[in-house]
């Protein structure tokens, strides 16, 4: 089942606070972004926060699920979906730790007429 718009504006809103974020659809999915840098997915709208230590440090004892089928679990963010607050802190320090994306290779850029 796919993600309503619905719920990921829901999911934007609250975290505006934690800096540029956007989505982009992703195989019938979302895919959440900073600065070019994928922290999370909605799958099936459910919110998925990349796995890092300061966010499982910060959560505590955080519920893991893969956000589909074969995926790696992820932090599966339920209960505190309403906390704005707390969300954008989670979504700031992961964002921090996660890597930074890799440059593509101009081989494998999309092409646009």
């Amino acid at each position: 089942m796919a993600s309503d718009k619905e719920f990921v504006d829901f999911v934007l809103d609250q975290i505006e606070d934690a800096g540029e974020i956007t989505a982009k659809r992703m195989f019938g999915e979302w895919g959440l972004f900073s600065d070019g840098k994928i922290f999370a997915l909605i799958c099936d709208n459910k919110l998925f926060i990349k796995p890092t230590k300061a966010g499982r440090d910060f959560i505590g004892t955080p519920v893991e699920a893969p956000p589909y089928t074969g995926a790696k679990p992820s932090f599966l963010i339920e209960d505190q979906l309403e906390d704005r607050e707390w969300l954008s802190h989670l979504v700031r320090i992961s964002l921090k730790e996660l890597p930074e994306p890799r440059p593509r290779k101009k081989g494998n850029q999309a092409k646009h007429p």
